[in-house]
């Protein structure tokens, strides 16, 4: 979802939301520091299976997708998006990374990794998605509308339409090219990229290093 330019001042969020954001803030470095040490200790512990990485592209293929979709039809700070995947679902852009996260979960075949994505996420990913729907809400006259006809993270099987938007009764509107290269979302595709090649090469490294006469 896009946040539109605006000279008004937020509106307040409730305290829940502000706990959970301080919170999110306090702990997100040190999640990031245990999943990347659990990602490491899990290659080291066992070889990657070559079927778990196979299956584990039909959801990070669709994932980077879906984000690289999104990222060229999101106008940040412009307007409400409701065209694209964005009449499909209100948050492609956190699903596409949840699909990413749970790829890389599925490669590593690591149930622990799992778990640490995955309160990951609901720490971080929850507040936001509430704060940026509280922002929307204030701003857009349309968004509650929005709301009822698009789901927050489980797409619907067809487009919505709304009648106030012109693009969303005729074209969808249509991916732009510079949009995506604007947000940067091929860096998602470098990074997916490189964690494939850990996966492949970086227990061998690891076993060459500790091997390595002193």
């Amino acid at each position: 979802m896009s946040k539109p330019a605006t000279t008004q001042l937020d509106p307040p969020q409730p305290d829940w939301i502000c706990r959970w954001q301080h919170i999110a803030r306090r702990i997100r470095v040190p999640l990031g520091f245990i999943a990347a040490a659990l990602y490491v200790f899990e290659i080291w512990r066992r070889a990657p299976q070559p079927w778990a990485l196979n299956w584990s592209l039909a959801l990070v293929l669709p994932g980077l997708w879906l984000r690289g979709y999104a990222a060229g039809y999101v106008k940040k700070n412009r307007e409400l998006t409701v065209t694209g995947p964005y009449a499909y679902v209100r948050n492609p852009l956190y699903l596409g990374s949840m699909l990413i996260a749970a790829g890389f979960a599925l490669a590593l075949l690591s149930w622990p990794v799992a778990l640490v994505l995955a309160a990951g996420f609901t720490v971080i990913y929850v507040p936001v998605i509430a704060s940026e729907e509280r922002f929307l809400r204030a701003t857009f006259p349309g968004f509650d509308d929005y709301c009822r006809q698009v789901p927050r993270l489980i797409p619907r099987f067809t487009p919505a339409r709304h009648p106030g938007n012109p693009e969303s009764e005729s074209s969808m509107g249509s991916f732009s090219l510079s949009l995506y290269l604007r947000h940067r979302e091929y860096n998602a595709a470098i990074g997916a990229t490189l964690l494939y090649l850990s996966l492949l090469l970086l227990r061998p490294a690891l076993a060459a290093w500790v091997n390595v006469p002193r």
